[in-house]
C-alpha cells in the first residue's frame, strides 16, 4: 500500500471505480443490475481493495446508494470511500457543473446522506469550473468543509497544473484524478511530475480505457453496445482511432500472455509503473470483471514490455 499524498490514507494500489454502477444517466454505461453491483464491491474486498471511487453525478446519486447499501452487508473492515462534487442536476436529470460555495455545500450533505457516513474520506472536485475563479471558490469551500470534519481529505479531478497550483496557494490538495491509460499517456508529460515534486497523490481513472484495453472489446461488441452507453459517442471507439487501439489490445495480449495474466491487467499495470501513481480506479459490472483485473497490484512489467506497450 501507498500514502495518498500528504494524507493519513494507505490505499491499495487497485481501487473499486464505481462509474458503471449508477446505471443509466446521461453519461452513464446503460442498464445496471443493483445486485450484481453490490456483488462487485463485496468482491473487491474480498480481495483486499480498501478504497471505493464514486460520484454523485453516477447515476444522480444512485451510485452513491448502492455503495452505501453494499457497506451496510458487509462485515469486514470499512474500507475507504472517496467520492466528489460540481456535477449537479436538476428535476428532469439534465446535468450542469458548479463550484460555486453554496452549491458544493448542499452537494457535500446530500453525499454524506446517500452515503450515511458522519465524513467523507477523500472530497475531489469532480471537475474545474470555466472560470478559475469559481473554481477557487469551490476549493475554499471544500476547505472549509474539512475544518469542520465533513470532509476529511480534499483532491482534485481533471485539474490542469495551473489549476492545482491556484488551488494549493488556498489549500493543500491531497490528490489528483486524471485521466492516465495507454490511449492517454499524455497525463505523464506535466501532471504526473508536478505532483511528485507536490506531493500530490494521484489515483488515475480509465486505465482500462473504459473497457477497450480490456482485450475482450471487439468491432463486433461496440456495434452492440446499448443506445444509453456513453461510449458508442466516444471518438476512441470509432475510425479513425478504434484501428490503431485495437492494434494496442493485440500488444497488450502478447504481454499478459508472457506474464499468464489478463490484458486488463497489463494495461492497468501499466499505469502502476509509473512512480508517481498512487493507485487505480479499477471499474467493474459483476464480480466476475472484479476477479479479472485484481493482479495487477502484484504485476511488475520489465522494460521490454513498457517498451512493446508503448510500440516502441
Amino acid at each position: 500500500m501507498k500514502i495518498l499524498g500528504h494524507s493519513d490514507l494507505h490505499i491499495t494500489p487497485v481501487g473499486f471505480g464505481s462509474w458503471a454502477v449508477g446505471g443509466s444517466w446521461q453519461f452513464g454505461w446503460g442498464e445496471q443490475d443493483d445486485a450484481a453491483s453490490i456483488g462487485a464491491i463485496h468482491q473487491a474486498l474480498e480481495l483486499g481493495i480498501n478504497w471505493i471511487d464514486t460520484a454523485p453525478a453516477y447515476g444522480l446519486g444512485h451510485s452513491e446508494e448502492i455503495v452505501a447499501r453494499a457497506l451496510e452487508e458487509w462485515s469486514g473492515d470499512r474500507p475507504y470511500v472517496f467520492t466528489k462534487c460540481g456535477i449537479v442536476w436538476d428535476e428532469k436529470g439534465k446535468v450542469d457543473y458548479s463550484l460555486k460555495a453554496a452549491s458544493i455545500r448542499r452537494e457535500c450533505e446530500a453525499s454524506l446522506k446517500r452515503l450515511k457516513v458522519e465524513a467523507i474520506d477523500l472530497y475531489q472536485a469532480h471537475w474545474p469550473a470555466d472560470d478559475l475563479a469559481e473554481t477557487l471558490e469551490g476549493w475554499s469551500e471544500m476547505a472549509k468543509l474539512k475544518k469542520e470534519g465533513k470532509v476529511r481529505w480534499i483532491g482534485a479531478s481533471n485539474f490542469s497544473v495551473e489549476e492545482l497550483r491556484k488551488c494549493g496557494e488556498l489549500a493543500p490538495v491531497t490528490s489528483l484524478q486524471p485521466p492516465f491509460s495507454l490511449i492517454k499517456a499524455e497525463t505523464a508529460d506535466a501532471l504526473l511530475p508536478y505532483c511528485r515534486d507536490h506531493g500530490i497523490g494521484v489515483i488515475v481513472y480509465s486505465p482500462m480505457a473504459s473497457g477497450l484495453l480490456t482485450g475482450k472489446m471487439t468491432r463486433e461488441r461496440i456495434e452492440k453496445l446499448p443506445p444509453d452507453d456513453w461510449r458508442r459517442q466516444n471518438p476512441e471507439f470509432q475510425e479513425p482511432k478504434l484501428t490503431k487501439n485495437l492494434e494496442l489490445v493485440d500488444r497488450l495480449r502478447q504481454v499478459a500472455a508472457k506474464h499468464g495474466c489478463s490484458p486488463a491487467e497489463a494495461a492497468i499495470a501499466w499505469t502502476l509503473a509509473h512512480e508517481e501513481v498512487t493507485g487505480a480506479i479499477v471499474g467493474a459490472r459483476n464480480a466476475g470483471q472484479v476477479e479479472g483485473t485484481t493482479g495487477a497490484a502484484k504485476l511488475k512489467l520489465t522494460s521490454e514490455d513498457m517498451a512493446l506497450l508503448q510500440g516502441k
